[in-house]
């Protein structure tokens, strides 16, 4: 059966897409865009295959669909912006296939003004076709949240721009047979920037509940019985909690080599959260100390190393940066992490625990960084010497919490 849809990049945007059109019972073809860390575990990707997802290395696929749906990767640029690289090589690779009425949708997150820009010019380029005349194009924020089983792209409203009327509409048509609400943008610029509202406002509030760990710290307050408190309250508050640092693929972005703009409030929050690793770093030295050990010489047990809990992903993961500052002040690092067999840092590999009580037990001092369903919290802080909760998982008193 030809492919109704292709998804070009399967990495963290692509493949969630993939998997819920073919669960919609929507024919799809894959295209990689290049080296792209999976979302999805190997079961999941064995069952789409099983429903009939395929996966190509031919260009020419992509000029046999109705949708294409661009979804390759971006990270941060050296210039503070977005590195679209992967995004425009894939606009020139679909634009030397793309035929007349295909909706071309853009996913992958990028500055505002980028879908009717450098994209419509690379596909009208490319294709020597016109866009909103002769193909459909829109902008379609992505809203994947890896291992949420509660909000799915079936249950998650999309938010569309097209470049017309018409496009908007062809794009909407798409979106709603994956899910069950598609909510209209004014125009592709309007939605791009839906996504860089929603990622600072992330980065921002996970800033602000940051700080307040490291006052509530310095004061002797229990900041997690105030965030227990703070969220009863019914409206003008939304509870976040601290943590080591804030990883993933939806990096907050400066708008200067873009727009000639920046976001103050979101060059704080990338600000406050970059120096997460270091202040747990520098708890867990004191610890130490308070315990009578030196961090020169002792072993520290990392668990859960990847960026969010019960994922293998480990892209912007701080446990990165605390690994290697725990070995610059001459600890001994090992790891345990139930989804990431094998792990480097300095390009060395890190000794993985096979056992995890008898590792934690071993251990001077265990951190918690991830929360991983799989882990026994309260068993765990039986067990370890001595432990660091940065995520305020662990029974009241049973740990030191960031």
């Amino acid at each position: 059966m030809p492919a109704d849809l292709a998804v070009i990049g399967l990495g963290p945007f692509g493949l969630p897409l993939a998997q819920a059109a073919v669960a919609a019972g929507i024919p799809t073809v894959g295209y990689r865009t290049g080296p792209e860390p999976g979302s999805l575990s190997p079961a999941e990707q064995r069952r789409m295959l099983a429903q009939g997802f395929r996966v190509t290395t031919s260009a020419t696929e992509l000029g046999r669909v109705r949708t294409a749906v661009i979804c390759a990767p971006t990270a941060p640029a050296a210039d503070g912006g977005l590195d679209l690289g992967q995004v425009e090589s894939a606009a020139r690779t679909l634009a030397a296939q793309l035929r007349p009425h295909t909706t071309v949708i853009l996913e992958s997150p990028v500055p505002p003004g980028t879908t009717e820009g450098p994209l419509l010019r690379l596909l009208e380029s490319g294709s020597g076709l016109r866009a909103g005349r002769d193909f459909h194009l829109a902008h379609c924020p992505s809203r994947v949240d890896p291992g949420n089983r509660d909000h799915t792209p079936a249950n998650t409203p999309k938010v569309i721009g097209g470049l017309t009327p018409a496009c908007t509409e062809s794009a909407a048509a798409f979106y709603g047979r994956i899910t069950d609400k598609v909510v209209r943008a004014r125009g592709p610029r309007e939605a791009e920037t839906v996504q860089l509202l929603e990622t600072n406002f992330r980065h921002v509030n996970i800033a602000l509940v940051n700080e307040m760990a490291a006052l509530c710290h310095d004061l002797g307050i229990d900041l997690w019985d105030v965030l227990r408190c703070a969220e009863t309250k019914p409206f003008g508050f939304l509870a976040f909690r601290p943590g080591p640092g804030v990883g993933g693929h939806a990096v907050p972005q400066d708008l200067t080599a873009h727009a000639g703009r920046t976001l103050r409030m979101a060059e704080l929050a990338q600000e406050v959260n970059g120096r997460m690793p270091r202040y747990v770093v520098q708890r867990a030295a004191a610890l130490l100390n308070e315990h009578g050990k030196s961090a020169r010489g002792a072993r520290v047990l990392l668990l859960g190393v990847t960026y969010k809990a019960d994922l293998s992903d480990l892209q912007g993961s701080p446990a990165q940066e605390i690994a290697v500052r725990l070995m610059e002040l001459g600890a001994s690092v090992s790891y345990h992490d139930p989804h990431v067999p094998s792990w480097n840092v300095l390009d060395r590999p890190v000794p993985r625990a096979d056992s995890l009580y008898e590792a934690a037990a071993d251990a001077d001092l265990t951190i918690l960084l991830q929360q991983h369903r799989t882990y026994d919290l309260q068993g765990l802080s039986v067990k370890a010497q001595l432990l660091l909760d940065t995520r305020g998982a662990t029974p009241t008193g049973a740990a030191h919490r960031l």
